[in-house]
């Protein structure tokens, strides 16, 4: 299918800076749509799960607008961004944000193995932003023309440990997973903890790749 007449749904969970995420998709040729109607998702080539905040907000949102059972049922294949990508793992242990401060694990969508914790970064500052690179074993069509070391855009102080489902790495205090991949029957789900639409051509190329899937 020629990538420009794919019907690619950007999901609306109410916690993303969509704009900035359609506009990488229109400067591949693609004009998605943004929607959160069941109807829209389940007819889409493509979906893609975009997110900035908590944990806590960004499931509160998915279960208000009853998106958590779409998005475990998608058969097609499916790619989050940043805490989109966090999204798709078991729990997080992100904080709730109430005047007790310890944490305690929010079930996620459990589409990726794996939980996400806070990082680890020693005498490294938290978040962790701005440019990293990524390490991976050059052979998932996902990262094709993209080569280990490549650098990409980050934001975030959670993140996903490595897991067999991990297809790049990234290291700041400690490893982390960069971009992961769904098993078994989940295999059409992937996530990149980076922005790829700020990632620059590296960037532009995973969004192409994940379109020629």
């Amino acid at each position: 299918m020629d990538v420009s007449k794919q019907k690619l749904v950007i999901i609306d969970t109410g916690c993303a800076n969509l704009a900035s995420v359609r506009m990488a998709f229109e400067r591949l040729g693609v004009q998605p749509l943004v929607s959160s109607q069941a109807a829209d998702i389940e007819q889409a080539d493509k979906l893609i799960l975009p997110g900035v905040g908590t944990a806590v907000a960004a499931m509160k949102n998915l279960n208000e607008r009853g998106l958590v059972p779409l998005i475990r049922a998608a058969k097609q294949p499916l790619l989050g961004f940043c805490l989109g990508m966090q999204m798709l793992a078991e729990a997080s242990e992100e904080s709730m944000g109430t005047d007790d401060s310890s944490e305690r694990l929010i079930e996620c969508l459990g589409i990726v193995p794996g939980k996400i914790r806070q990082m680890e970064v020693g005498n490294l500052r938290l978040p962790h932003m701005g440019w990293n690179q990524i390490e991976h074993d050059e052979t998932h069509p996902l990262l094709k023309g993209i080569p280990s070391s490549s650098y990409f855009y980050f934001v975030h102080s959670y993140a996903l440990e490595v897991t067999e489902a991990t297809l790049a790495t990234c290291d700041y205090g400690q490893p982390f997973t960069a971009i992961v991949g769904g098993v078994a029957e989940h295999s059409n789900f992937f996530g990149a903890q980076f922005h790829p639409e700020r990632s620059g051509a590296a960037g532009a190329r995973l969004l192409q790749n994940f379109l020629e899937l």
